[in-house]
């Protein structure tokens, strides 16, 4: 994969840049500001770009304005988002195109490094791949909603896996079961939340986390 890195954070930005490498990508560019970070996205498109909500120079939100500029420019770009804590606000804006190719992480999630390998590859195959922590907070938010209330403890477990991302057989290997039994566990949630299914496991995602979403 070719990949820009856009962090600010010398260490942090150099220990990513070193996981990729050593996993035989290629960083064609890193930024440290707002502007520098739309710019490497435009003139690299790469396969998925890292970018970190707070950079230079307002160090609020100038990461994540320059990818969604970019994903404007671009349609699709792929774009893994890093952030120090959970903000529901950044997951929904980057969330909102529907177009898929998102990730959104917590910046200690990447000391997991095949996760987060793991993660980058699915958003640079236009999936998505949401942080357990962000999940366990939109779960929190919908918590008042009756079909939501409706799943069973095994249900919640399944659509919390489903929605960071994971496929059938990943949900499966992860709880132990097989994967006829994940089919029908996901069968029965579609069902109880009145979304529809889909083969394609992107737009499954999207589905559950805009369902999660709901103000």
């Amino acid at each position: 994969m070719r990949i820009v890195v856009a962090e600010d954070l010398y260490l942090l930005r150099d220990g990513i840049v070193r996981l990729i490498e050593a996993y035989g990508h290629e960083v064609v560019a890193t930024a440290t500001t707002g502007p520098e970070t739309l710019d490497a996205l435009l003139a690299w498109q790469p396969d998925v770009a890292i970018v970190d909500v707070r950079m230079p120079p307002t160090q609020t939100d100038e990461g994540l304005r320059a990818a969604l500029e970019a994903r404007r420019k671009v349609p699709g770009l792929p774009v893994l988002i890093l952030s120090q804590h959970v903000e529901q606000l950044y997951a929904r804006e980057l969330l909102a195109d529907g177009a898929g190719g998102v990730g959104y992480f917590l910046k200690e999630s990447v000391f997991d490094a095949d996760q987060f390998m793991d993660a980058l590859t699915r958003v640079s195959g236009g999936g998505t791949a949401m942080d357990s922590a962000v999940i366990t907070k939109l779960f929190a938010s919908g918590t008042s909603n009756r079909r939501l209330g409706s799943l069973t403890e095994r249900e919640q477990s399944v659509l919390s896996l489903m929605a960071e991302g994971l496929s059938n057989q990943a949900v499966a290997q992860r709880l132990f079961l097989s994967e006829s039994a994940i089919s029908k566990y996901t069968t029965s949630i579609f069902g109880k939340l009145g979304i529809t299914d889909d083969d394609n496991n992107n737009r499954r995602v999207l589905a559950v986390l805009s369902y999660l979403n709901k103000p």
